[in-house]
């Protein structure tokens, strides 16, 4: 059975975590491990995570999880604390479901299970990443719409010269190729971009396929870290993204970038001075 490890960032998310763990703890599907990995959080974050986990880890629910583990030590920030997590992954894939954030359905683990199931049994081998759509929530979770940029049909690591198609959330790496290639510490806030960049160059140079599961896969919360601090995001993601592609087709398609925004923010304004 194709096992997934769903690892949880947390620092003072008293408030949050409680909607991430119980869609966890909603799946069906049997052969997952979560590992809540906190940065010394001063709130209630812990307190919340140990009476969850000790509940669900009772005899009763064995069936329910491999394993659910919490640990809780100062880290160097967001992607030290998701490289702690790879480390101690042990499942055939790893997916960063960070506090806030959560599955949609009951069954979404096994949907990816499926997923990866028919592409090895078309190809021979587990793929190298199982990705799907994902929708924007509120702080309170609350829907607000399908993410902007949605994932291509046939996914390729040339696919994010167009931007960030899939969201962090919604990709799964297969466990030994995400360790190969860990978060570069290098970067404050764009590190999960290079990661997945990374993560599919090593797809393509092993010839493993990318795997879409039709469906979507994640509930991602808008205000995270990358959104609070836009301006320095964007700055890092451009050096990012000229690292993996050049300099010049990046900087023509960021001018595209810029264009396509002030058009999407002109059409409101056109509408209503047609009425």
């Amino acid at each position: 059975m194709i096992k997934f490890s769903i690892v949880t960032i947390t620092f003072n998310a008293e408030g949050a975590l409680p909607r991430t763990l119980e869609s966890v703890l909603r799946q069906g599907y049997p052969a997952i491990e979560h590992l809540i990995v906190d940065g010394a959080s001063a709130d209630g974050t812990l307190g919340v995570a140990d009476m969850i986990v000790n509940f669900f880890t009772k005899p009763d629910f064995t069936e329910l999880f491999s394993r659910m583990a919490i640990s809780s030590e100062p880290d160097r920030g967001l992607y030290d604390a998701m490289n702690k997590g790879l480390a101690r992954a042990t499942g055939d894939y790893v997916c960063f479901l960070n506090a806030g954030d959560y599955l949609p359905a009951t069954d979404t683990i096994g949907l990816l299970a499926r997923t990866a199931a028919s592409a090895m049994a078309a190809g021979g081998e587990l793929p190298a990443v199982i990705y799907g759509d994902t929708d924007i929530v509120d702080d309170a979770g609350r829907y607000l719409g399908p993410r902007r940029l949605r994932p291509p049909r046939n996914l390729s690591w040339r696919s994010f010269r167009h931007g960030m198609l899939v969201c962090h959330q919604a990709f799964y790496a297969r466990t030994d190729i995400a360790r190969r290639t860990p978060y570069d510490l290098k970067y404050k806030y764009s590190a999960d971009v290079d990661w997945c960049i990374r993560v599919m160059k090593e797809a393509a140079r092993n010839r493993l396929p990318l795997a879409n599961a039709r469906a979507t896969i994640a509930c991602y919360t808008q205000e995270g870290q990358t959104t609070l601090h836009h301006r320095e995001s964007l700055r890092e993601r451009f050096s990012v993204m000229a690292c993996h592609y050049g300099v010049a087709p990046t900087t023509i398609m960021h001018a595209w970038f810029v264009v396509r925004e002030l058009l999407r923010r002109l059409r409101p304004r056109a509408g209503r001075q047609r009425n």
